[in-house]
């Protein structure tokens, strides 16, 4: 599993000759940022996906803070907040709605999210800010709410995953380590 996830993240020398990153090196470049095991990466999966729905532009500083202050794999978890991207925001949003909708008992109308402008990206990101807003204080609710879920769903099945992973490599050596002892004799 390890393996799979380091060859979709950058090495920490890239990161250490990399001179955009030259201030922030000794925050940065701390060893469990960049380590890789089971609970780190449960921790940056659970903060790419609670930070995810952070509204606009926010979502990889807030993961990358997250990181910083419970010292979870830093890579990971910004790859994970872009499961939010302008196919998937709307349906998210709309979910945490109801789920705010539903926890509050709120009577506030929903009203339908904004098309996508391919002529106009700037405009549509101003018009689905609008939108948000008016939705107010379920939006708000529900977003925290529906973050939190998926941060714990997601630390749950990334340590089931790897528990899982490393079970099976153990079960799948255990029968050639008794062949090798069998031939020894």
């Amino acid at each position: 599993m390890r393996k799979f996830i380091r060859r979709f993240l950058p090495s920490h020398e890239a990161v250490h000759s990399n001179r955009w990153l030259a201030p922030f090196a000794n925050t940065l470049l701390h060893p469990r940022l960049w380590h890789l095991n089971r609970h780190s990466a449960a921790g940056a999966v659970a903060a790419g996906l609670f930070c995810g729905l952070i509204p606009g532009p926010f979502q990889m500083l807030g993961a990358a803070l997250w990181c910083l202050v419970f010292r979870v794999n830093l890579p990971l978890a910004l790859a994970t907040t872009l499961y939010t991207n302008p196919l998937t925001i709307v349906p998210l949003y709309i979910a945490a709605f109801g789920i705010g909708q539903f926890v509050l008992g709120s009577g506030v109308e929903f009203i339908a999210p904004p098309a996508y402008d391919f002529r106009n990206p700037a405009g549509w990101m101003q018009a689905m800010s609008t939108w948000t807003y008016g939705l107010g204080k379920p939006l708000l609710v529900g977003l925290i709410l529906l973050a939190t879920m998926l941060a714990v769903v997601g630390y749950f099945t990334v340590k089931a995953a790897w528990r899982w992973h490393l079970i099976r490599n153990w079960r799948a050596r255990r029968p050639r380590a008794g062949e090798d002892s069998t031939q020894a004799k």
